[in-house]
């Protein structure tokens, strides 16, 4: 059974259970801790030639991965004061570990960094992150925990079954702060596959640099849910074991997978920043996020739905065109009805998300699949990335004739003025149930260089563009081809693909 099957049916099995009252049980409670908020932003002459060099606030576009590993690694070796990281999902792979010898020699030379994980894919990594806990500049804490700590997807659930309706709201925020005066912000989680480096799967994704003036309302959003009562220091919730690797083990096993590291010259990483600055995008942004919890994830009063709220705003900001760009698009009611509005209104809505081949959930796509004609009647013209898009390169590194490319970028194009880059797909788990995060930039430069870099994902010989024919049937126009079902792999995948769709699991996706 693929991944994707094991988390449906543990979905499934979830639901049947809470809605029997079987699982109404014990749930864990907001821990108490004292304030801990960021340090003063960095005033050092480093920070302060990078800002003079464009004195508003500016915005650099990291289209690919490999530019995007890069700049991680080089704002956290610029570091001298902080290092505020949250992320969903942290691989321990080339591009995990690159991160996280990044941090711990960040520690070493006395910079604080904090660091916050959602749990849901914390299996097998408990030990660790205590191991690495145990630095005195380094503090992690796991949003919104498990309490049974099992080291499998589907033995966790089971043994949090009491708890499910609070664990199945999940932190999918994506943020990393240094100093004070840069983040990085979008939708890339940590792993090879985020960054190009993967063997056989990789996904085209975007993000923003940024440095100036909105860098502190993402500060203040970490500290929020540094300080919310649902960030556990792992020493609360992880109790080591005998054996259990300690720091000096984990220098050891940095030291024996990851690159020797190669001290950076300051003054050619401040060049290097400076050579950046000067040529990006200025704008104005407002950081929005969603409210992390503050008695109970799951209470319907709770509901994290602030940025859900901003774009679809955006969406009837509208006045000429409206790019919707997402991994996973499950349309909710406020989203179908955003789309229907702009589109009477004349606004022209071009939509990109994954077609079934490129689709790392299949779940995800089924309960796509039942909205494909409501957003054609609308009117919006509608696209699929192609997993074996022509220009893939760009996202992935030699040799790519035998890779696979995913779609994993949330962007919204506005007219020629505004963007939104974040972690925010366009489905009810995104809008409704997990916490976000994104930047809203007004920006004509930067608007325009998106559109730019997007043009060629939507080009017939990288997404399939999905028609309504006459007899109200789809059809899949490619470069070479029209397919009268989706691109597939297989017939037995459309055939799951069917079935999941028959399923009521929208709101859960």
């Amino acid at each position: 059974m693929t991944e994707t099957m094991n988390r449906l049916a543990c979905v499934l099995l979830l639901s049947c259970l809470v809605g029997s009252g079987l699982a109404g049980c014990t749930t864990l409670a907001p821990v108490v801790l004292p304030e801990e908020d960021a340090l003063p932003a960095a005033e050092t002459n480093f920070w302060h030639h990078i800002v003079n060099a464009h004195p508003a606030d500016w915005y650099h576009v990291l289209n690919e991965g490999e530019e995007a590993l890069d700049w991680r690694l080089r704002a956290i070796d610029s570091a001298t004061v902080s290092i505020d990281m949250e992320t969903f999902l942290w691989k321990p792979d080339r591009s995990g570990l690159q991160i996280l010898s990044g941090l711990l020699a960040a520690a070493d030379r006395g910079v604080r960094v904090r660091v916050m994980l959602d749990d849901s894919f914390t299996m097998h990594e408990d030990l660790a992150l205590h191991a690495m806990d145990e630095h005195p500049n380094i503090e992690y804490r796991i949003y919104n925990p498990y309490r049974h700590r099992q080291d499998s997807v589907l033995l966790r659930q089971l043994f949090n079954l009491g708890d499910f309706s609070r664990v199945n709201h999940r932190m999918h925020n994506k943020a990393l702060v240094v100093d004070g005066q840069t983040a990085i912000i979008g939708g890339r989680n940590l792993g090879d596959e985020y960054f190009g480096y993967d063997e056989a799967f990789n996904f085209r994704d975007m993000e923003v640099l940024t440095v100036g003036a909105g860098v502190q309302g993402v500060v203040h959003h970490f500290d929020k849910y540094w300080n919310s009562g649902w960030a556990f220091p792992v020493h609360e919730i992880i109790k080591p074991r005998e054996g259990a690797p300690n720091l000096q083990d984990m220098r050891d096993y940095l030291a024996a997978n990851t690159p020797p590291a190669v001290p950076r010259d300051p003054l050619a990483l401040e060049a290097l920043w400076v050579i950046t600055a000067t040529n990006a995008h200025p704008g104005n942004s407002v950081f929005f996020s969603d409210t992390p919890a503050r008695d109970n994830p799951a209470a319907e009063e709770e509901e994290p739905n602030q940025l859900a709220a901003a774009l679809m705003a955006l969406i009837d900001d509208a006045d000429t065109e409206v790019i919707l760009v997402s991994a996973y698009l499950i349309p909710t009611p406020e989203l179908e009805g955003a789309i229907e509005r702009a589109e009477k209104r004349g606004v022209n809505v071009r939509i990109l998300t994954n077609s079934l081949r490129s689709n790392n959930h299949l779940a995800a796509h089924s309960a796509y699949r039942g909205h494909m004609e409501q957003l054609l009647s609308h009117g919006a013209d509608l696209y699929e990335m192609r997993v074996d898009a022509v220009d893939r390169p760009l996202y992935m590194q030699e040799p790519v004739q035998d890779k696979r490319l995913g779609l994993h970028a949330k962007i919204l194009v506005i007219d020629d003025d505004r963007v939104f880059v974040g972690s925010c797909n366009l489905d009810p788990r995104s809008l409704k149930i997990n916490t976000e995060v994104g930047l809203i930039i007004d920006s004509e430069p930067l608007n325009q260089a998106l559109r730019e870099m997007l043009a060629a994902d939507f080009e017939p010989r990288n997404a399939w563009s999905v028609r309504m024919s006459e007899d109200g049937s789809l059809r899949w126009h490619g470069e070479d081809v029209v397919l009268n079902a989706p691109p597939a792999d297989s017939q037995v995948e459309r055939l799951e693909d069917w079935f999941i769709g028959l399923l009521p699991i929208d709101e859960e996706m």
